[in-house]
């Protein structure tokens, strides 16, 4: 499950890359250097997944971080209500409403591997740590839409296919 959690989440991260919205850290180090942080971050905890009982504080934590960013988006930007009450977003990080019948489902599975992870894996690990990183959920969405703002000014002074999408939009203040 936290291997299935950390690959849903490079694939969010990809989603938004390709979908020329950047990728978190993009504004600061730039697009090259995010994927590649990114993609290491995703390497190591893959890496840990597959040794002993030593890991399973990095991977309990990194299940917590997944779910704290998801719930960051989800809590952070605009949503409506699905039948089954859930938050559905219906526009996040520029991506636009077009985009967000395949962006959500993206998010919830990763939520829910999480979920899943943090209750069947890591068992050696405390369980308030995966909890504890709820905590960060409003640094996250602060973030967020710190990181989204950089992005939109610089598609505006700089752009590239990586921030494509952002460059309709007015600049932000």
């Amino acid at each position: 499950m936290t291997r299935l959690t950390v690959v849903s989440l490079a694939g969010h991260v990809a989603f938004e890359l390709g979908a020329g919205v950047g990728v978190p850290l993009a504004s600061v180090i730039g697009p090259y250097a995010a994927a590649g942080f990114w993609t290491l971050v995703t390497g190591g905890v893959l890496a840990a997944s597959a040794r002993d009982e030593s890991a399973d504080k990095v991977l309990a934590a990194a299940n917590g971080f997944g779910i704290a960013a998801i719930s960051a988006h989800l809590l952070g930007w605009p949503t409506r209500r699905t039948r089954t009450g859930l938050p559905w977003l219906t526009d996040c990080e520029g991506l636009g409403p077009e985009l967000m019948p395949f962006y959500n489902p993206i998010l919830y599975f990763s939520g829910a591997t999480g979920l899943l992870a943090i209750i069947r894996e890591n068992r050696t690990a405390r369980r308030y740590l995966p909890t504890a990183m709820l905590g960060l959920v409003p640094g996250l969405i602060a973030f967020q839409h710190w990181e989204h703002r950089r992005l939109r000014r610089q598609a505006q002074t700089r752009p590239a296919w990586w921030n494509r999408r952002l460059r309709p939009v007015a600049p932000a203040p």
